[in-house]
């Protein structure tokens, strides 16, 4: 399985119009991006189809209890590690909802391929057979940044000011951390088995990319591989988030959330960069 990345990797945007913020309970599934590898299963006794079932299986049976969750399955030739993550704020009802999904979007999306990638609003689902090439937690995956541009009104530096807070925030909320800084709403998460210091290394990272890809968009969303930040702009103040999810390691107003007050386009680097 030593073959480049850049042969197995095809990453395909499916949303163009993204909403930054979600808040409704059906909006948490949206899909937002995926990545599949080119090569399929060579699979003439059905043993990777069975570790694969096994393993989605297992995923959607512990998102009902936790937001994170990794496994191995299969034997020594056969062996496929996956995980799942939901966004810190869902509950665990919801969490199962969106996690429930991916098995069957990976199917559909990507079918059996050695490696996928599914990513929905509040969640997503990762697998890759034992074997398979690695890339860096920083690379960025995705990004989407919002069309409108307020450059000149000072709502840079109360964004990079919030960007600060939410930095140390996840070195607290050791992984996730969502507030509201000046009518500007920030939202990480780093992948759940990553370490305090290097979760806000990788937030950091995103956090300059933001700076340098969406400049004075009022709202962006950056993909790394280990982490992703969100950022919104409400010039009226942030709209409180609906009742049915709640907002378990937030700070302040982080548990307000709306859609993106502006349509965006995103971009995807995945085949670009392997």
């Amino acid at each position: 399985m030593g073959l480049s990345i850049s042969l197995l990797f095809l990453m395909t945007l499916l949303f163009s119009d993204l909403n930054v913020i979600q808040s409704a309970t059906t909006e948490y599934t949206t899909l937002i991006y995926k990545g599949c590898a080119k090569q399929q299963f060579s699979d003439p006794s059905g043993l990777y189809s069975q570790a694969l079932s096994a393993m989605f299986g297992s995923l959607v049976t512990q998102s009902t209890k936790t937001r994170f969750y990794k496994t191995t399955t299969g034997t020594s030739q056969t062996t496929i590690t996956g995980l799942f993550q939901c966004r810190g704020d869902l509950t665990n009802h919801d969490c199962y909802n969106c996690v429930s999904r991916l098995p069957v979007l990976s199917d559909k999306l990507c079918g059996k391929t050695i490696a996928s990638r599914v990513q929905l609003s509040g969640c997503y689902l990762l697998y890759e057979v034992a074997g398979f090439s690695q890339i860096s937690g920083m690379e960025m995956l995705f990004k989407t940044c919002g069309k409108n541009n307020i450059a000149g009104t000072g709502f840079e530096e109360r964004r990079d000011t919030a960007f600060g807070v939410m930095q140390n925030g996840v070195v607290s909320g050791h992984g996730f951390y969502a507030t509201t800084y000046e009518s500007v709403y920030v939202l990480g998460q780093c992948e759940g088995d990553v370490g305090d210091s290097d979760c806000s290394g990788c937030v950091k990272n995103a956090l300059e990319k933001a700076q340098v890809e969406c400049g004075s968009a009022i709202s962006g969303q950056i993909y790394l591989h280990k982490c992703f930040i969100a950022y919104s702009y409400y010039p009226n103040g942030v709209p409180r988030r609906s009742s049915s999810s709640s907002s378990s390691s937030s700070s302040g107003s982080g548990g307000s959330s709306s859609s993106d007050p502006s349509s965006s386009t995103g971009e995807s680097f995945l085949s670009s960069l392997f």
